[in-house]
Protein backbone atom coordinates (compact mmCIF):
# COMPACT_ATOMS: atom_id res chain seq x y z
CA UNK A 1 0.00 0.00 0.00
CA UNK A 2 3.33 2.27 0.49
CA UNK A 3 4.50 1.55 -2.69
CA UNK A 4 0.95 2.57 -4.18
CA UNK A 5 0.41 5.98 -2.36
CA UNK A 6 4.16 7.21 -2.76
CA UNK A 7 3.25 5.80 -7.19
CA UNK A 8 0.18 8.10 -6.58
CA UNK A 9 1.88 11.28 -5.19
CA UNK A 10 4.55 10.71 -7.65
CA UNK A 11 1.80 11.52 -10.82
CA UNK A 12 0.33 13.94 -8.90
CA UNK A 13 3.35 15.99 -8.93
CA UNK A 14 4.71 14.70 -12.20
CA UNK A 15 1.91 13.66 -14.56
CA UNK A 16 -1.36 15.06 -13.41
CA UNK A 17 -3.28 14.69 -16.51
CA UNK A 18 -2.65 10.64 -16.03
CA UNK A 19 -3.53 10.88 -12.54
CA UNK A 20 -6.85 12.32 -13.40
CA UNK A 21 -6.90 9.09 -15.83
CA UNK A 22 -5.96 6.94 -13.46
CA UNK A 23 -8.87 7.85 -10.84
CA UNK A 24 -11.33 8.20 -13.41
CA UNK A 25 -10.17 4.64 -14.50
CA UNK A 26 -10.73 3.69 -10.67
CA UNK A 27 -13.73 4.99 -10.28
CA UNK A 28 -15.35 3.03 -13.79
CA UNK A 29 -14.14 -0.20 -11.78
CA UNK A 30 -15.38 0.32 -8.34
CA UNK A 31 -18.79 1.95 -9.47
CA UNK A 32 -20.38 -1.56 -10.29
CA UNK A 33 -19.61 -2.58 -7.08
CA UNK A 34 -20.58 0.16 -4.90
CA UNK A 35 -24.19 0.38 -7.07
CA UNK A 36 -24.13 -3.55 -6.47
CA UNK A 37 -24.05 -2.63 -2.37
CA UNK A 38 -26.08 0.09 -2.56
CA UNK A 39 -29.22 -2.10 -4.27
CA UNK A 40 -28.66 -4.80 -2.07
CA UNK A 41 -29.89 -2.62 0.91
CA UNK A 42 -33.16 -1.44 -0.78
CA UNK A 43 -36.47 -2.99 0.69
CA UNK A 44 -38.40 -2.46 -2.93
CA UNK A 45 -39.04 -6.14 -4.16
CA UNK A 46 -37.51 -5.06 -7.68
CA UNK A 47 -33.99 -3.73 -8.23
CA UNK A 48 -34.20 0.40 -8.35
CA UNK A 49 -31.22 2.38 -8.38
CA UNK A 50 -31.04 4.93 -6.01
CA UNK A 51 -32.67 2.50 -2.79
CA UNK A 52 -35.97 3.88 -1.22
CA UNK A 53 -34.71 2.92 2.12
CA UNK A 54 -32.38 0.75 4.01
CA UNK A 55 -32.57 -2.73 4.71
CA UNK A 56 -30.62 -6.05 5.51
CA UNK A 57 -33.56 -8.35 5.36
CA UNK A 58 -32.01 -9.50 1.49
CA UNK A 59 -29.24 -10.48 2.97
CA UNK A 60 -30.76 -12.57 6.17
CA UNK A 61 -32.88 -14.41 3.13
CA UNK A 62 -30.00 -15.65 1.81
CA UNK A 63 -28.93 -17.80 5.12
CA UNK A 64 -32.64 -19.56 4.99
CA UNK A 65 -32.60 -20.22 1.14
CA UNK A 66 -31.40 -23.27 0.09
CA UNK A 67 -31.46 -22.73 -3.52
CA UNK A 68 -28.49 -20.40 -2.89
CA UNK A 69 -26.93 -21.40 0.62
CA UNK A 70 -26.29 -25.02 -0.81
CA UNK A 71 -24.25 -23.65 -3.83
CA UNK A 72 -22.50 -21.44 -1.50
CA UNK A 73 -21.26 -24.58 0.24
CA UNK A 74 -20.49 -26.42 -3.16
CA UNK A 75 -18.32 -23.72 -4.13
CA UNK A 76 -16.65 -23.25 -0.41
CA UNK A 77 -15.94 -26.67 -0.38
CA UNK A 78 -14.26 -26.68 -4.70
CA UNK A 79 -12.31 -23.46 -4.07
CA UNK A 80 -10.75 -25.24 -1.07
CA UNK A 81 -10.35 -28.37 -2.75
CA UNK A 82 -8.53 -26.47 -5.58
CA UNK A 83 -6.57 -24.22 -3.72
CA UNK A 84 -5.22 -27.00 -1.32
CA UNK A 85 -4.12 -28.95 -4.65
CA UNK A 86 -2.11 -26.28 -6.18
CA UNK A 87 -0.05 -25.78 -3.25
CA UNK A 88 2.08 -28.80 -3.34
CA UNK A 89 1.72 -29.37 -7.24
CA UNK A 90 2.90 -25.40 -7.45
CA UNK A 91 5.54 -25.54 -5.10
CA UNK A 92 7.28 -28.58 -7.06
CA UNK A 93 6.39 -27.45 -10.53
CA UNK A 94 8.28 -23.92 -9.70
CA UNK A 95 10.73 -25.28 -8.08
CA UNK A 96 11.67 -28.26 -10.62
CA UNK A 97 11.28 -26.19 -13.79
CA UNK A 98 13.68 -23.08 -12.18
CA UNK A 99 16.59 -25.98 -10.84
CA UNK A 100 16.48 -28.62 -12.93
CA UNK A 101 17.15 -29.20 -16.90
CA UNK A 102 13.60 -31.02 -17.33
CA UNK A 103 12.09 -33.27 -20.50
CA UNK A 104 9.55 -31.57 -22.39
CA UNK A 105 10.67 -28.18 -20.42
CA UNK A 106 9.27 -25.95 -23.20
CA UNK A 107 5.95 -28.30 -22.97
CA UNK A 108 5.28 -27.59 -20.01
CA UNK A 109 6.33 -23.45 -20.32
CA UNK A 110 3.63 -23.25 -23.34
CA UNK A 111 1.22 -24.63 -20.86
CA UNK A 112 1.34 -22.52 -18.27
CA UNK A 113 -0.06 -20.12 -21.27
CA UNK A 114 -2.60 -22.37 -21.65
CA UNK A 115 -5.38 -19.88 -19.27
CA UNK A 116 -5.08 -16.87 -22.12
CA UNK A 117 -4.94 -19.00 -25.07
CA UNK A 118 -7.57 -21.92 -24.96
CA UNK A 119 -11.45 -20.46 -24.33
CA UNK A 120 -12.70 -21.48 -21.02
CA UNK A 121 -15.56 -23.29 -22.93
CA UNK A 122 -13.06 -25.19 -24.72
CA UNK A 123 -11.58 -26.27 -21.10
CA UNK A 124 -15.23 -27.26 -19.90
CA UNK A 125 -15.89 -29.17 -23.16
CA UNK A 126 -13.00 -31.28 -22.87
CA UNK A 127 -13.53 -31.86 -19.34
CA UNK A 128 -17.17 -32.66 -19.57
CA UNK A 129 -15.56 -35.47 -22.26
CA UNK A 130 -12.84 -36.61 -19.99
CA UNK A 131 -14.79 -36.70 -16.53
CA UNK A 132 -17.79 -38.64 -18.34
CA UNK A 133 -15.97 -41.09 -19.31
CA UNK A 134 -14.39 -41.62 -16.03
CA UNK A 135 -17.49 -41.20 -14.21
CA UNK A 136 -16.79 -38.46 -12.06
CA UNK A 137 -19.80 -36.09 -13.22
CA UNK A 138 -21.59 -35.78 -10.68
CA UNK A 139 -18.85 -35.92 -7.47
CA UNK A 140 -18.01 -32.55 -5.68
CA UNK A 141 -14.52 -33.33 -5.71
CA UNK A 142 -14.34 -33.21 -9.34
CA UNK A 143 -15.55 -29.76 -9.63
CA UNK A 144 -12.41 -28.78 -7.24
CA UNK A 145 -10.43 -31.13 -9.69
CA UNK A 146 -11.53 -29.29 -12.66
CA UNK A 147 -10.97 -25.51 -11.20
CA UNK A 148 -7.64 -26.83 -10.18
CA UNK A 149 -6.53 -27.91 -13.81
CA UNK A 150 -7.28 -24.64 -15.73
CA UNK A 151 -5.98 -22.51 -12.94
CA UNK A 152 -2.63 -24.12 -11.89
CA UNK A 153 -0.37 -22.07 -14.34
CA UNK A 154 -1.36 -18.84 -11.85
CA UNK A 155 -0.28 -20.66 -9.25
CA UNK A 156 2.57 -21.91 -10.83
CA UNK A 157 3.80 -18.29 -11.71
CA UNK A 158 2.78 -17.00 -8.24
CA UNK A 159 5.54 -19.32 -6.38
CA UNK A 160 7.63 -19.30 -9.27
CA UNK A 161 8.21 -15.73 -8.66
CA UNK A 162 9.84 -16.00 -5.52
CA UNK A 163 11.71 -18.67 -7.12
CA UNK A 164 13.71 -16.77 -9.11
CA UNK A 165 13.92 -14.18 -5.92
CA UNK A 166 15.57 -16.70 -3.78
CA UNK A 167 18.97 -16.99 -3.04
CA UNK A 168 20.41 -20.34 -3.05
CA UNK A 169 23.29 -19.48 -1.19
CA UNK A 170 20.97 -19.93 2.03
CA UNK A 171 20.29 -23.92 1.21
CA UNK A 172 24.27 -24.02 1.01
CA UNK A 173 24.23 -22.49 4.38
CA UNK A 174 22.12 -24.58 5.61
CA UNK A 175 23.64 -27.87 4.32
CA UNK A 176 27.11 -27.18 5.35
CA UNK A 177 25.41 -26.98 8.96
CA UNK A 178 24.31 -30.57 8.31
CA UNK A 179 20.95 -29.90 6.87
CA UNK A 180 19.26 -32.44 5.53
CA UNK A 181 17.57 -31.85 2.19
CA UNK A 182 13.97 -32.21 3.76
CA UNK A 183 15.13 -30.10 6.74
CA UNK A 184 16.96 -27.94 4.53
CA UNK A 185 13.78 -27.64 2.09
CA UNK A 186 11.30 -27.55 5.30
CA UNK A 187 12.69 -25.22 7.65
CA UNK A 188 14.65 -22.82 4.87
CA UNK A 189 13.18 -22.83 1.14
CA UNK A 190 9.58 -23.30 1.83
CA UNK A 191 9.86 -20.19 4.46
CA UNK A 192 11.17 -17.89 1.67
CA UNK A 193 8.88 -19.01 -0.63
CA UNK A 194 5.60 -18.50 0.92
CA UNK A 195 5.00 -14.69 -0.01
CA UNK A 196 4.53 -16.46 -3.49
CA UNK A 197 2.53 -19.50 -1.97
CA UNK A 198 0.10 -17.42 -0.19
CA UNK A 199 -0.64 -14.91 -3.00
CA UNK A 200 -0.97 -17.84 -5.09
CA UNK A 201 -3.42 -19.50 -2.76
CA UNK A 202 -5.27 -16.81 -2.48
CA UNK A 203 -5.72 -16.22 -6.22
CA UNK A 204 -6.65 -19.49 -6.32
CA UNK A 205 -9.15 -19.17 -3.74
CA UNK A 206 -10.77 -16.35 -5.83
CA UNK A 207 -9.96 -17.88 -9.26
CA UNK A 208 -12.11 -21.25 -7.52
CA UNK A 209 -14.36 -19.50 -5.86
CA UNK A 210 -15.46 -17.40 -8.42
CA UNK A 211 -15.80 -20.22 -11.88
CA UNK A 212 -18.45 -19.93 -13.78
CA UNK A 213 -18.09 -21.01 -17.69
CA UNK A 214 -16.76 -24.33 -16.54
CA UNK A 215 -18.70 -25.20 -13.52
CA UNK A 216 -21.59 -24.81 -15.85
CA UNK A 217 -20.30 -27.14 -18.22
CA UNK A 218 -19.61 -29.93 -15.52
CA UNK A 219 -21.65 -29.36 -12.83
CA UNK A 220 -25.01 -31.11 -11.90
CA UNK A 221 -27.80 -30.21 -9.69
CA UNK A 222 -26.29 -31.55 -6.73
CA UNK A 223 -22.97 -30.59 -7.23
CA UNK A 224 -24.15 -26.57 -8.57
CA UNK A 225 -21.90 -23.87 -7.12
CA UNK A 226 -23.36 -20.82 -6.40
CA UNK A 227 -22.17 -18.53 -9.80
CA UNK A 228 -24.22 -21.04 -11.51
CA UNK A 229 -27.24 -20.72 -9.38
CA UNK A 230 -27.18 -17.12 -10.17
CA UNK A 231 -26.93 -17.52 -13.37
CA UNK A 232 -30.08 -19.50 -13.27
CA UNK A 233 -31.77 -17.23 -11.41
CA UNK A 234 -31.14 -14.34 -13.34
CA UNK A 235 -32.40 -15.94 -16.39
CA UNK A 236 -35.95 -15.52 -14.43
CA UNK A 237 -35.72 -12.39 -12.70
CA UNK A 238 -32.93 -10.04 -11.07
CA UNK A 239 -33.99 -9.01 -7.04
CA UNK A 240 -32.14 -7.58 -4.49
CA UNK A 241 -31.67 -11.11 -3.13
CA UNK A 242 -29.39 -11.25 -6.41
CA UNK A 243 -27.50 -8.03 -5.56
CA UNK A 244 -26.87 -9.41 -1.84
CA UNK A 245 -25.33 -12.38 -3.65
CA UNK A 246 -23.11 -10.71 -5.60
CA UNK A 247 -22.20 -7.89 -2.27
CA UNK A 248 -20.78 -11.26 -0.57
CA UNK A 249 -18.48 -11.47 -3.40
CA UNK A 250 -17.74 -8.21 -3.29
CA UNK A 251 -16.96 -8.74 0.25
CA UNK A 252 -15.28 -11.82 0.06
CA UNK A 253 -12.99 -9.99 -2.55
CA UNK A 254 -11.82 -6.73 -0.09
CA UNK A 255 -11.35 -9.66 2.53
CA UNK A 256 -8.61 -11.13 0.20
CA UNK A 257 -6.77 -8.42 -0.49
CA UNK A 258 -6.63 -7.19 2.92
CA UNK A 259 -5.47 -10.62 3.98
CA UNK A 260 -2.51 -10.43 1.06
CA UNK A 261 -1.68 -6.92 1.89
CA UNK A 262 -1.17 -7.55 5.80
CA UNK A 263 0.57 -11.18 5.12
CA UNK A 264 2.38 -10.85 1.46
CA UNK A 265 2.38 -7.17 1.14
CA UNK A 266 -0.02 -5.48 -1.64
CA UNK A 267 3.06 -4.74 -3.94
CA UNK A 268 4.48 -8.32 -3.31
CA UNK A 269 1.54 -9.88 -4.45
CA UNK A 270 0.67 -7.66 -7.58
CA UNK A 271 3.92 -8.67 -8.72
CA UNK A 272 3.81 -12.10 -8.14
Amino acid sequence: MIGIRSSLRTLRTDHPFLLGFALLEMVFLILPSAIVLVVSIGPSEIVTFPPSGFTLKWYGSLLGDAGYAEPFVHSLYAATLCTLLSIPIGVATAIGLNRYDIRFKDGFQTYFLLPFTVPLVVSGVILLILFGRIGWIGDLWAVGLALTIINLPFMIWSVASSVNAFDPTLENAAKSLGAEEIQTFTHVTFPSLMPGVISGALLMFMLGLNEFLVSLIITTRTTETLPVAIYSAIRGNISPQIAAIASVYVIIAVVAIVVADRVVGLDRFLHS
